[in-house]
């Protein structure tokens, strides 16, 4: 057991979906899966918003961050489009998923399926401080390529 580990409440709103699943002791992220019920078709290009099933109860001060699966963004070009997505503390509607395939070929989404990545993770507020003008830094205004390394 981790010593950072939450509790989280969680419900089934369709029948038979799967939980989020850990497949590591160290895995930041835990899986989610397709809860459908009959295979979609993704065709290259298209996107579509996939149930999993589940609904949580994240504690206050904490977000939960859906992420795409390396493998199928390799293997396949499928990724998601909010990536990554935010799951607020205080949305108890079903987690879904929006996939989009930027692969050459029809991707099968079976029910089940492993679809996304979902991390918890703390968060902090901001306040706001209006200020004259910010402190000088090492970087300064320096935006994309201020490297020089692309």
């Amino acid at each position: 057991m981790l010593k950072n580990e939450i509790k989280v409440k969680i419900i089934r709103c369709r029948p038979q979906a799967r939980l989020p699943q850990y497949m590591t002791e160290q895995a930041a992220g835990m899986d989610l899966y397709a809860r459908i019920d009959a295979a979609l078709v993704l065709a290259p290009g298209q996107r579509l918003l996939v149930p999993t099933g589940i609904a949580i109860a994240l504690p206050p001060g904490y977000e939960a961050q859906v992420r795409p699966r390396s493998g199928l963004a390799l293997k396949h070009g499928v990724t998601l489009l909010n990536a990554p997505g935010t799951i607020d503390a205080d949305y108890r509607g079903e987690i879904a998923v929006i996939v989009i395939n930027h692969g050459a070929k029809e991707f099968i989404i079976n029910d089940g399926e492993r679809i996304a990545q979902m991390i918890i993770a703390p968060v902090a507020h901001c306040c706001w401080m209006p200020a004259a003008e910010l402190e000088s830094s090492e970087r300064g205004a320096g935006g994309f390529g201020h490297t020089g390394v692309i």
